[in-house]
């Protein structure tokens, strides 16, 4: 599994890249080789505001459908359109392919999440 050691990780299989004052948000390796081959992927709205921790959208594949949880708290600036019509290119690189685009909030929340380091150990459990 691919664990690219400049970003941030959750729990629950999602990524974040900051740059400046942005942070783009995907899901993992992991999570993509567990959800199998996706078929569609629920996306947001361009300026929805997102709470770290709750939903912003869904994922689907051929063995199962997985919530996305935001890792960050923000309004969503863009979202990958490229995802509603190719939704398998998560699977073929999910660091690449992220999912939504938001203007980072509160840099602080940064703190709470995972180190590549520490989501090795957690997805090697």
């Amino acid at each position: 599994m691919k664990v690219p050691k400049n970003l941030y990780y959750t729990e629950t299989h999602e990524w974040v890249r900051v740059e400046n004052s942005h942070a783009y948000i995907g899901i993992t390796d992991y999570a993509q080789d567990s959800l199998g081959e996706i078929v569609f992927v629920e996306l947001p709205e361009e300026s929805d505001q997102l709470s770290k921790g709750s939903e912003f959208g869904a994922i689907e594949s051929v063995k199962a459908a997985s919530d996305l949880l935001s890792p960050v708290s923000g309004v969503v600036v863009a979202i990958n359109e490229d995802l509603e019509d190719a939704p398998e290119s998560l699977n073929e690189d999910p660091y690449e392919n992220w999912i939504v685009k938001v203007e980072l909030e509160d840099e602080s929340e940064l703190e709470d999440l995972k180190s590549a380091g520490e989501y090795e150990s957690l997805i090697e459990e």
